[in-house]
């Protein structure tokens, strides 16, 4: 893991960070660290003291919570632009409530507690932006359960593959490629291992997608509208 603090930092385009002029955006930024965190290597651990607030700007981490038996099960797909960390926006936050992990290579722009403090009250709007972003997670959370209980488990998953395709997924002569695992997968879905093997089997069969080890290729991303 390695910090540095940027002698000028590029604007970042973040939901946290929206509404702010320029001027308040380069004060903010400039009071940000640098930090690069290898793949697999925890952002931040459910339960401890919140002391940091990070903005992704490269790479892709995930954001889950650890079951008694030990089993992840998978809340969130983080990707540049989002935070982690936002209970720091608190005078008196409340431990992390979720785990982060890094599952590539990942460039963050990392605030401490005293110094987002600082910034908080000399720019109220990134208060509001957070509140903001916890309502966004909140909804999300809620869609999903819902979805847990009026939907089939193919529908799930193909609004998983849909909503990663936007968020996270690079186009390619191809497709669109999605790096996740079956079990990621899964999780953000719902759904067993198994079934999520079975139905993407299935697709790749009728040639909406391809698999390859740690990656998924939307071949037709419509097709999977009406799955």
């Amino acid at each position: 893991m390695n910090s540095s603090t940027p002698g000028s930092t590029p604007l970042v385009k973040s939901k946290f960070l929206a509404g702010l002029g320029e001027a308040a955006l380069r004060h903010i930024l400039e009071a940000a660290h640098v930090r690069r965190i290898a793949s697999n290597e925890d952002v931040t651990i459910g339960g401890e003291r919140p002391d940091h607030l990070f903005l992704l700007k490269a790479g892709r981490a995930k954001f889950y919570n650890l079951t008694e038996s030990g089993a992840e099960v998978l809340m969130l797909w983080k990707v540049p632009g989002d935070v982690v960390g936002l209970v720091s926006l608190l005078a008196k936050p409340p431990a992390y409530m979720a785990s982060a992990k890094t599952v590539s290579e990942c460039e963050f722009l990392v605030w401490d507690h005293a110094t987002l403090r600082r910034l908080v009250k000399a720019y109220p709007q990134l208060t509001e932006n957070g509140l903001r972003l916890a309502m966004h997670y909140l909804n999300a959370y809620m869609n999903r359960h819902v979805s847990v209980v009026t939907k089939s488990a193919e529908s799930r998953l193909a609004e998983a593959l849909l909503h990663l395709a936007t968020a996270a997924g690079e186009v390619q002569p191809t497709g669109v490629e999605i790096d996740i695992t079956n079990e990621q997968l899964s999780s953000l879905s719902d759904i067993s291992p198994f079934t999520a093997s079975r139905l993407l089997s299935k697709w790749e069969r009728d040639g909406k997608l391809s698999k390859q080890r740690g990656r998924v290729t939307l071949l037709a991303p419509e097709s999977l509208m009406i799955a």
